[in-house]
C-alpha cells in the first residue's frame, strides 16, 4: 500500500505539471497566434506585427479620463434671456479625456517659443507664422477703463503664468491642439527609441520637424527623411545579428497605430462633451439625472459652499453684481477681480477645475439655435468638414514645404498659417469617398439640416422680383459677406464691407459656441447648459479654452461589458 501511495502521488504531480504547461501554452498561443489563420503574430521571421499585449490607453499629459454616458443636454429651467437656443434633449457621449484646467499662459508661451525656434520670424517665408499665433493682448483695453497693466503684463509676466490664456481666437486654439498632439507623440516615440534621442531639441528645423500624421502615413519623410533621426526597431522575437553583423531576417519596423503607442489627437471638446463633463452627474445621486436638473458643476443651487470648514466661500470666479467683480477688500467673495490661477476652486465630480467661471471656453461646434437630436443623439457635433490626404502625380502623399504653406487672412486682417512644412497636404473628400454612402454625401457638413422647411437655407418664399419672376431663394443664415485682404506689396488691409440691407442674421458657418461663464459674467451664465456664440476669428479677454482627446477602447477600465468589476491585473 505504501508503494501504491507513492506511485499515486507521483502520477498526480505529473498531471499537475502537464496541465500547467498546457494552460501556459494555450494562454501564450491565444495572444501570439491568429484565431483566423493560426499563423504566428509577431513571428521572429517576419509576418504580422501587432501590439498583442496592449491593455489600455493611458491618459496623455494634462488629461483625465471622463467616462461617457447619457445626459440631458440643454436647460430645463426658465429661459429668462429668451434665447430659446438650449432646449433640453437626451444625448449620449462616448468616453473621452479632458484637460484638468484651462490652457495657461505658460503652456501657450511654450507653444510660441517652439514656433519662434523652428520658424524664424525674420525669414520672409515664416514671418506670419509666429505673429499669427500671438494672443491679442489689446483685448484688455476699454474706452472708459484703465487696463494697461493687463495689456502689458497679463500674458508674459511670471505672476500670471498659471492664469488661463485669453485673447486667443478659435482658430488659434485649434492650431495649439495640433501642435500639442505632435509634441506629445514625438516625445513618446523618442522615449520608445523610434526617434533619435533629443532630436526634438537639436535636429528639428522648419523643413525637418515631426508631424504625427506624416509619421503614420509616410515615416520616411518625417524630419525631412533623415534616417539617422527616424529609427527602425527590430520586430519582436527577431534573431540577433550573425557573425558578420548582418540581420537580414530581422523585421525592421516603424511605430504604427497598431503599435499602441501613438496617442489620438488633442482637439477642442465638442459642445456635448464639454457640457457633459461640466455637469458631472457621475458623483451626484440627489437629482433626477435624466431630467438635467443640475444647475452648476457642483451639487446644489447656490454659488457658495455649504461645507462647515469653508462655509460661504464662492465656488467659482464670476461677477457678483453691478460693479462687484471680487467683493470688499479683506472680505473677498471669490478671491479674484479678473481671472484667477487655475485650480483655485474645488473641482467637480470628474476632477475638472473651473468648468464654471474664470474664463469662458471655446468648444468645437458651429453655432445653431437648435441641437438637432432627431438627426443624431450620439456624440453630437456640428462642424464636420471631411478632408483627405493630398496625393501627388507620383501616387505619394504631398508634404507641405516652405513654398506651399497656406495662410488665411481673417476678418480683422490677422494672417494665420493653416499648415506647416512637414505636414501632409489636405483636400476635401470627393465623389470617390461619398458615392452611394448613406452617412455623409459631401465634405462640408456644417450647415446640414439647419431647421424646418421655413428655416432651410434655400426656402422659396414665393416673392417676385421687378420682372415678375420668382426671386432667388432666401437663406435662413444669410449673414453679411465682408471681404478683408492684405496687399502683399504695401501690407495694407483692403476692406470691402457688405452693406446689403437684405441680410437677416449674424450667424454663419464661422461662428463658434463658447460656454462656462467668466469673471465678467453673472451667475446666470455659470450653468453648463448656457451657450453663446462668437466669430471664430475674433478673441476677447474672457474666452480661453481647454483640450480634449477621444478615448479608444472600452468605455471604462473599471467595468467589464456586463458592468461587473474586472479582476485586478
Amino acid at each position: 500500500m505504501k508503494v501504491n501511495k507513492n506511485v499515486t502521488l507521483k502520477l498526480l504531480l505529473i498531471l499537475v505539471v502537464m496541465f500547467g504547461f498546457t494552460s501556459c501554452s494555450k494562454k501564450s498561443n491565444s495572444k501570439n497566434s491568429s484565431t483566423a489563420t493560426g499563423w504566428k503574430i509577431n513571428d521572429k521571421k517576419g509576418g504580422f506585427q501587432y501590439a498583442s499585449n496592449f491593455k489600455k490607453l493611458d491618459a496623455a499629459p494634462g488629461l483625465i479620463a471622463i467616462e461617457g454616458g447619457t445626459f440631458t443636454m440643454g436647460r430645463v429651467q426658465d429661459d429668462v434671456m429668451h434665447d430659446w437656443n438650449n432646449s433640453p434633449n437626451q444625448q449620449h457621449v462616448q468616453s473621452f479625456f479632458m484637460d484638468e484646467s484651462e490652457v495657461t499662459n505658460l503652456m501657450y508661451m511654450e507653444y510660441l517659443e517652439w514656433l519662434k525656434r523652428i520658424f524664424d520670424p525674420n525669414q520672409d517665408n515664416y514671418k506670419n507664422i509666429y505673429a499669427g499665433a500671438l494672443p491679442d493682448t489689446l483685448v484688455w483695453r476699454d474706452r472708459l477703463g484703465y487696463n494697461e497693466t493687463m495689456t502689458n503684463n497679463y500674458f508674459r509676466h511670471p505672476a500670471y503664468k498659471d492664469y488661463p490664456v485669453v485673447g486667443v481666437n478659435w482658430i488659434q486654439a485649434v492650431e495649439f491642439c495640433k501642435w500639442r498632439t505632435n509634441r506629445v507623440n514625438e516625445d513618446i516615440l523618442e522615449k520608445n527609441k523610434y526617434l533619435k534621442k533629443d532630436a526634438k531639441l537639436l535636429d528639428a528645423t522648419a523643413e525637418s520637424s515631426f508631424d504625427t500624421e506624416t509619421y503614420i502615413n509616410t515615416p520616411t519623410q518625417t524630419y525631412g527623411g533623415n534616417e539617422e533621426i527616424v529609427l527602425k526597431k527590430t520586430g519582436r522575437g527577431a534573431p540577433k545579428s550573425n557573425a558578420d553583423g548582418e540581420s537580414s531576417e530581422a523585421k525592421n519596423v516603424y511605430a504604427t497605430r497598431s503599435s499602441g503607442l501613438i496617442q489620438p489627437e488633442y482637439r477642442l471638446p465638442t459642445e456635448a462633451e464639454w457640457e457633459y463633463a461640466a455637469v458631472a452627474n457621475v458623483g451626484s445621486r440627489e437629482y433626477n439625472l435624466y431630467q438635467g436638473k443640475k444647475k452648476y458643476p457642483w451639487s446644489g443651487s447656490y454659488t457658495r459652499s455649504g461645507k462647515r470648514a469653508v462655509k460661504g466661500d464662492q465656488l467659482a470666479n464670476f461677477k457678483q453684481g453691478k460693479g462687484d467683480y471680487g467683493g470688499i477688500a479683506g472680505w473677498s467673495d471669490d478671491g479674484a477681480d479678473i481671472t484667477q490661477v487655475v485650480k483655485s476652486y474645488p473641482p467637480n465630480d470628474f476632477g475638472l477645475y473651473d468648468m464654471a467661471g474664470n474664463v469662458n471656453e471655446w468648444v468645437a461646434d458651429i453655432y445653431r439655435p437648435i441641437v438637432d437630436d432627431e438627426a443624431n443623439d450620439f456624440n453630437y457635433y456640428r462642424g464636420n468638414v471631411y478632408m483627405k490626404n493630398k496625393i501627388g502625380e507620383d501616387g505619394k502623399v504631398e508634404i507641405v514645404t516652405s513654398e506651399t504653406i497656406k495662410y488665411d487672412t481673417l476678418v480683422n486682417g490677422k494672417i494665420i498659417a493653416r499648415n506647416y512644412p512637414g505636414q501632409i497636404g489636405k483636400v476635401p473628400v470627393d465623389e470617390k469617398e461619398t458615392y452611394l454612402r448613406q452617412n455623409f454625401d459631401k465634405s462640408d457638413n456644417r450647415n446640414y439640416r439647419d431647421g424646418d422647411k421655413q428655416s432651410t437655407r434655400f426656402f422659396d418664399f414665393g416673392a417676385e422680383d421687378d420682372g415678375g419672376k420668382v426671386a432667388e431663394s432666401k437663406k435662413m443664415y444669410d449673414s453679411p459677406q465682408h471681404q478683408v485682404n492684405v496687399d502683399s506689396a504695401s501690407t495694407e488691409m483692403i476692406r470691402k464691407y457688405d452693406k446689403s440691407s437684405k441680410r437677416t442674421t449674424l450667424i454663419d458657418d464661422n461662428v463658434r459656441v463658447y460656454k462656462g461663464g467668466s469673471w465678467r459674467d453673472r451667475a446666470y451664465w455659470l450653468d453648463p447648459a448656457q451657450r453663446r456664440y462668437f466669430p471664430q476669428e475674433i478673441s476677447t479677454d474672457d474666452i480661453g479654452f481647454r483640450c480634449a482627446m477621444s478615448k479608444v477602447g472600452t468605455k471604462s477600465s473599471k467595468k467589464s461589458a456586463k458592468g461587473k468589476p474586472k479582476a485586478s491585473r
